[in-house]
């Protein structure tokens, strides 16, 4: 860990205190019985005595995936600091870093990386909403019917989900249950997201409600196949359902990445956790103003894997 690292990660595991004093003030500037609170944090990569060390790509990533515990133990520990109180958690993949074992019964004879994720989430105070990652999956090596089975055994989480929560929809898509995915398919490319036939038309009927929806994927969607089915998928859909969806995050790419309206919503890339114990994203939803805000959008250094923690915005007022 270099010393720019070490200074976010202290930052933010004791400057608990400035951080909940900000938090209040900011929500107390605008308070109201009509506002919600929500969290996101993505890329957390959890692993377990069976990691084998050194096996990553380069010194970064052999450095970071030793602290993907205590970081997200941090980023876990502030969310539940806040006061007005987060509401709801969303994860956008990678819980976990890769499969041990392809015997599905290792997992419940050993404790796994699967076992610590979930311990590290059991210790959060309010719901927290699984989407699944690439790393959440091995489609050369584990079936994705093994995957799914863990997720429901171990965390109750269903391949793709919709929370209606106070008037909101918050969706989690999947872009690897379609043919990309699917090492037998001869336009197999695990490189590239797709969601399926099945699962397409289900994130339709949702869209049709006509609800605001916040919609998570775990692959940035540059990186998902726009078009599955003749002129049918996912990039039609968020321009034909552009008014109702309020924004699109991703993780995957481990860095702040703004898309702006290049695919009509908003779309942003949110950082790891793996590398930033700051990387989480901060929400309040105004329901009667139908509008909402990244409250920590300003701490955000984009193109980077980092943001600065509430401690140093304080600091600097």
């Amino acid at each position: 860990m270099d010393r720019r690292q070490f200074a976010a990660f202290a930052g933010a595991s004791l400057g608990s205190l400035l951080t909940r004093k900000l938090w209040a003030e900011q929500a107390r500037a605008t308070a109201s019985p009509d506002k919600f609170y929500f969290a996101l944090v993505a890329d957390t990569h959890i692993i377990d005595d069976f990691y084998v060390k050194g096996s990553e790509n380069g010194v970064e990533d052999n450095e970071s995936i030793l602290l993907t515990t205590p970081r997200y133990t941090s980023a876990r520990d502030l969310i539940n600091s806040l006061n007005p109180a987060i509401e709801q958690v969303f994860l956008i993949g990678d819980y976990f870093h890769n499969y041990p074992s392809t015997d599905y019964d290792f997992y419940f004879k050993n404790t796994t990386r699967l076992d610590n994720a979930k311990a590290i989430t059991d210790g959060f105070k309010m719901p927290v909403h699984l989407g699944f990652g690439n790393h959440d999956y091995d489609v050369r090596r584990v079936s994705r019917e093994m995957s799914h089975r863990l997720f429901e055994a171990k965390f109750k989480t269903k391949p793709y989900s919709v929370l209606d929560y106070k008037g909101y929809k918050f969706i989690h898509l999947n872009n690897f249950l379609g043919s990309t995915q699917d090492h037998t398919s001869p336009d197999f490319n695990p490189g590239i997201g797709s969601l399926g036939e099945e699962q397409l038309h289900w994130f339709e009927a949702q869209l049709q409600q006509g609800k605001p929806t916040f919609v998570f994927i775990h692959y940035p969607l540059i990186q998902d196949k726009p078009t599955e089915f003749a002129d049918y998928g996912l990039h039609p859909l968020l321009r034909k359902y552009q008014d109702t969806i309020q924004l699109v995050v991703s993780g995957h790419q481990h860095k702040w990445v703004d898309y702006h309206h290049d695919y009509g919503p908003q779309h942003y890339i949110m950082a790891a956790t793996r590398y930033d114990p700051n990387a989480y994203m901060l929400m309040e939803v105004d329901t009667k103003r139908a509008t909402w805000r990244f409250m920590n959008a300003s701490l955000v250094e984009w193109s980077t894997h980092y943001s600065k923690p509430y401690t140093s915005s304080l600091a600097a007022s």
